[in-house]
C-alpha cells in the first residue's frame, strides 16, 4: 500500500493577501484540491494524509463544500515546523503502508511520470528525491561582495514528492528536531541513509509568489 502526506501549512504572506496560498484558485479550482487530485489519478487506492494548521481547517471544509470536493483523505494537524507537521502526518498513515511520500501542497503540477518514478525507485532504494537540472549560471558568495562561479552541473534543484520506505521514514522521524532539517531527505540523511535522485518535471513548481500564480494559470490554460 502507498501513502502520501501532503503538507499545506503556508500563510500566503508572499502572496500579499489574507488567503493562504494553498487555497487560492487556479483554473477555477483551489490549488490544494488539484494537488490531491494528482495523486489519486496515479493511484485511487493511495492513502492521502492532508496536514493543515488547525486554524485553517474550517475554511478548508467550507471550500470542500463550495467546490463539491469529496475525494478521500485523512486530516492531520500542522505543527510548529515542517518537521513537526510531517511527524503529525506520519502518525495518521496506515500501518499497512509500505511506501510513504511527502509532497508540498502548493505543487499541483507534479506529473504522473514523476510520481510513478519516485514510488518505483523507492521500492528498491528506500529513499528517493525528484530533481531537475539547474539551467542558470550559479555563483557562490565567498565573503563580503566577492563571489565565484560554480559549475551548475554539480547542483540540482529539489522537488517533491520525496518517497521513502515506511519503516525508514518512521525511524528517521523519531530523531530529535534540528535546524538542519530543511526537507524530508535531510531527515533521512541525518539518520544515516543515502538518498537516490530521479528526474522530476519542470512544471512541478512550488507556488509561493504572485509570479508563480501567473505561471500556474498559464499551465492550467495549456492543459
Amino acid at each position: 500500500m502507498k501513502a502520501i502526506i501532503i503538507v499545506a501549512g503556508g500563510k500566503g504572506l508572499r502572496m500579499g493577501g489574507d488567503i493562504p496560498k494553498q487555497f487560492l484558485p487556479i483554473g477555477g479550482k483551489p490549488i490544494l484540491m488539484r494537488t490531491i487530485d494528482r495523486f489519486l489519478q496515479y493511484d485511487r487506492e493511495m492513502q492521502v494524509v492532508l496536514v493543515l494548521p488547525e486554524s485553517q481547517q474550517d475554511y478548508w471544509q467550507s471550500l470542500c463544500q463550495q467546490y463539491h470536493f469529496a475525494e478521500p483523505y485523512t486530516l492531520a494537524n500542522g505543527g510548529e515546523t515542517r518537521f513537526h507537521s510531517v511527524k503529525n502526518g506520519l502518525a495518521k498513515v496506515s500501518p499497512a503502508a509500505t511506501l510513504i511520500g511527502v509532497h508540498d501542497g502548493v505543487r499541483p503540477f507534479v506529473s504522473l511520470d514523476t510520481i510513478r518514478a519516485t514510488y518505483e525507485a523507492a521500492s528498491l532504494s528506500e529513499a528517493v528525491v525528484p530533481v531537475i537540472d539547474v539551467v542558470e549560471t550559479v555563483r557562490h558568495l565567498v565573503g563580503g561582495q566577492e563571489s565565484e562561479t560554480v559549475p551548475r552541473s554539480d547542483y540540482k534543484l529539489v522537488q517533491t514528492p520525496q518517497v521513502f520506505s515506511a519503516t525508514l521514514l518512521r525511524q528517521a522521524y523519531a530523531q530529535p528536531y534540528t535546524d538542519f532539517f530543511t526537507d524530508d531527505a535531510s531527515v533521512v540523511e541525518r539518520f544515516g541513509h543515502p538518498v537516490t535522485l530521479v528526474t522530476g518535471n519542470r512544471e512541478n513548481i512550488k507556488i509561493t509568489t504572485p509570479f508563480d500564480l501567473t505561471i500556474a494559470a498559464a499551465l492550467c490554460n495549456d492543459r
